[in-house]
């Protein structure tokens, strides 16, 4: 391993076996400067269960990932309440939770449960097993949890490491009719996983003026992971957080739908104090009240999920 003093830039060599931790204080021995230093991390093969078969199959219409790298655009929220939107009506839903801070799961009260770090481990258990059920019919969750993080550290950069997800939820292609992931608001293993494994994209984006370089940025590795592993992928932008008495929100709701004209949901998702509420309880708007401006919106957009996927269904190949 090569460690750099930060002060005069000197590089030492050392064997990777000599730093007993993975964080250690080094002195350097030109200029006597301490500073932290980290043992590297080799990354390890992954085990799949069919990995040919995972790369030549087309993923699951129903695997639908929530995604952007601008944090605080209602992703988590979204992935929730569409979720229960959907169970609403009669669909039976997964949440995967793949966002190593757990909201999703803190959300529904699932925290502190074993993860998809755990059902990688015990790859002799179904996937199934480290599924859990919610307060909510037809509404199931995969959990998150601190162990997460250690997907990236171990496995990011592996050979076909974005199809290790793919290659589990395969197994579960029968039992739900939708599967949604929520996805870090970064690019790592977990999130090259979830576009990878999805059919769709929902992209939310804030009604606020620096979110649509968000927007841009998961597009860009969209159009990256069509080329490379996942060519039926596609996306659409959904606008969240719109505040209708606000002339400035009115304007940037405006220019996102002309920049990505075509490629929007039809639904809003505007700013509902109930909403807040609802997430002070953990529960999903719907849930929460029936009658919630956002709690409405999110069912209007279930239903034009599940029209968009109908109509496609019917429409020749």
């Amino acid at each position: 391993m090569i460690i750099a003093c930060p002060k005069c830039e000197t590089r030492f060599h050392l064997e990777d076996a000599v730093p007993r931790k993975s964080t250690f204080v080094a002195r350097c021995s030109i200029c006597g400067h301490l500073f932290s230093a980290f043992r590297p991390v080799r990354v390890q093969p992954i085990t799949f269960l069919d990995l040919e078969r995972t790369r030549q199959s087309d993923v699951g219409d129903n695997v639908v990932a929530i995604g952007n790298r601008k944090g605080g655009v209602a992703k988590t929220t979204t992935c929730l309440n569409l979720g229960a939107s959907l169970a609403i009506c009669g669909k039976k839903v997964l949440l995967v939770d793949l966002d190593a801070q757990a909201n999703l799961s803190i959300c529904l009260g699932k925290q502190a449960l074993p993860t998809f770090y755990d059902a990688y481990d015990a790859v002799d258990r179904p996937l199934d097993d480290f599924i859990v059920a919610t307060a909510y019919t037809n509404l199931w969750l995969l959990p998150s949890g601190r162990n997460m993080v250690l997907l990236n550290k171990r496995y990011f950069g592996t050979r076909h490491f974005e199809f290790l997800l793919k290659d589990r939820l395969a197994t579960l292609a029968t039992r739900f009719d939708y599967i949604l992931i929520d996805t870090p608001p970064s690019i790592e293993f977990s999130t090259l996983n979830a576009l990878t494994a999805a059919r769709r994209v929902i992209i939310p984006c804030q009604c606020d003026y620096l979110s649509t370089h968000g927007v841009d940025q998961v597009l860009k590795l969209i159009a990256l992971v069509r080329r490379h592993a996942n060519p039926r992928i596609e996306s659409r932008v959904l606008l969240t957080m719109m505040d209708r008495e606000m002339t400035a929100s009115q304007m940037i709701l405006s220019k996102i739908q002309n920049l990505y004209r075509g490629s929007c949901f039809e639904t809003i998702i505007e700013t509902d104090g109930q909403l807040k509420e609802a997430q002070i309880l953990s529960m999903p708007a719907i849930h929460y009240c029936r009658q919630s401006t956002a709690g409405l919106q999110y069912m209007a957009l279930a239903r034009e999920v599940l029209t968009g996927v109908a109509q496609e269904a019917l429409s020749p190949s």
